[in-house]
């Protein structure tokens, strides 16, 4: 679910000749069907440079660089932890040009002293100003952890009381389109909704774009209180018809939305678009083992790599104390060292590069709770109308695994008000697709498939009467 994103690091120079490459650097890295927005913040002293490194787009900032040279017009900078290399050279036109590496990936990346526009990608479903309804940026406060929240809310007049839904992003650091591998999805369903008669507040994610607080640190739980903020906005405003406030999450938002609503008993209904019921580390050996195949890994390396997980995964689960986590991780790894070459292991990096690598991502508050949570256990709790959709051909959320499971934790609570459906053909993006890899959401012209927008449309409409 949370998707793995390529981050670049660069430093640069100016002037061609006795060059001052001290300051704010700016790039646009290009992965995926993605732009992430880079700078970098170089820094001299008498014993040679450092830099450190913010990503906009990611929420992240400050990031210190573990190493950063730069001789005869060359500008190297290497983040070891994350495998991350960056070599490039100062042009005539005072910009750096080089190759961005991680993971055995080669980018291009150049810097320059001002940020460079974003490439404007325009996909067909994209709506199209002026809209034939009203639109406003909207921000509202989460008094619990003290952040303002930037949003826009769409209403299909400006006058009147109407039905309204929050979307919930996956998990990454999104804004309020949703916005990845050069898709809009939450613009596309917000449009779509709102032309059908039904409100939508969808937000930027908190640290991210015009949103407040930090993102690093949090976890499912802290995105669960922005949504609750979302509502209690939502709740004063006179246009919205407070019976009918309702969640959509997808992915990780489809983990959140029952998190809302098993606590705020006025959501009216949910929609679980690619949501779970099982506990993260089923959910990550079910989406590694998914991908891998469909990529095509041997057999051995999938096992290899299951067998490895599912012991990390279980001491995660059994060890509460992170720096004891750490150490029977590390010793763990150690042990495996021979084996670890077949996961990929970036050209380069020792066995300890590698191991202070995987303990970086594993070791994260957001990941140590999703490897640990059971959504079952919450959605046992909700009584609320709930409607659970999913592709047949999303690997990173199977459908034949979690719309029964989801079904089964409603209605162990009691919840008969319970429709799951498996569209066919669809990825985890609900795009109509060919094999459901990450690697082809961006290939894909299409946004959302109508089918499934229509099927959330019409029975928010039958729940609502």
């Amino acid at each position: 679910m949370r998707k793995n994103v390529l981050i670049g690091l660069l430093f640069s120079t100016i002037v061609l000749f006795a060059q001052d490459i001290t300051g704010e650097w700016n790039g646009v890295l290009k992965v995926q069907g993605m732009q992430l927005r880079l700078v970098f913040h170089i820094t001299k002293s008498d014993a040679g440079y450092t830099a450190t490194m913010d990503s906009p787009d990611q929420g992240a900032s400050g990031i210190p660089m573990s190493k950063a040279t730069y001789d005869n017009s060359v500008l190297n900078l290497e983040l070891a932890a994350a495998a991350i290399h960056y070599t490039g050279k100062l042009d005539d036109k005072s910009a750096i040009v080089g190759t961005f590496n991680q993971g055995g990936q080669s980018l291009p990346l150049t810097l320059n002293r001002k940020m460079p526009e974003k490439e404007v990608i325009v996909r067909s479903q994209d709506p199209v100003k002026p809209y034939p309804y009203y639109s406003e940026d909207v921000t509202f406060e989460n008094t619990k952890d003290n952040i303002t929240l930037a949003g826009t809310l769409t209403l299909p007049q400006k006058e009147g009381k109407f039905p309204v839904v929050v979307l919930i992003s996956g998990s990454g650091p999104q804004n309020r389109d949703e916005e990845l591998m050069g898709h809009k999805p939450f613009l596309v369903l917000s449009d779509y909704l709102t032309r059908n008669g039904i409100g939508v507040l969808r937000l930027d994610d908190r640290g991210t774009f015009a949103s407040k607080g930090n993102f690093a640190n949090a976890t499912t739980f802290d995105f669960a209180t922005d949504v609750e903020s979302a509502v209690n906005y939502l709740k004063t405003r006179k246009e919205i018809d407070q019976k009918h406030i309702g969640l959509i999450g997808h992915s990780e938002g489809g983990i959140i939305a029952p998190i809302v609503a098993a606590k705020d008993k006025s959501i009216g209904f949910i929609v679980l678009m690619a949501g779970t019921a099982i506990p993260g580390s089923e959910l990550l050996l079910l989406q590694q083992h998914l991908i891998g195949l469909a990529s095509g890994m041997k057999e051995k390396e999938l096992n290899t790599s299951a067998e490895i997980n599912t012991q990390v995964f279980k001491m995660i689960n059994e060890i509460t104390n992170t720096d004891t986590l750490k150490t029977k991780i590390t010793a763990y790894l150690l042990d495996k060292s021979d084996k670890l070459p077949a996961l990929n292991m970036p050209e380069g990096k020792t066995v300890n590069d590698f191991i202070d690598m995987q303990l970086k991502q594993l070791l994260t508050p957001w990941m140590l709770n999703f490897i640990r949570y059971n959504p079952a256990i919450i959605l046992e709790k909700l009584k609320c109308p709930v409607l659970a959709i999913n592709g047949d051909k999303d690997l990173q959320v199977p459908a034949d695994v979690n719309l029964p499971a989801i079904e089964k934790a409603l209605k162990k609570g009691g919840n008969t008000n319970v429709k799951t459906v498996e569209f066919k053909g669809l990825n985890h993006l609900f795009q109509e697709c060919k094999t459901g890899l990450p690697k082809e959401y961006s290939e894909i012209e299409q946004t959302m498939s109508p089918v499934a927008l229509e099927t959330m449309t019409n029975w928010i409409k039958q729940t609502i009467k």
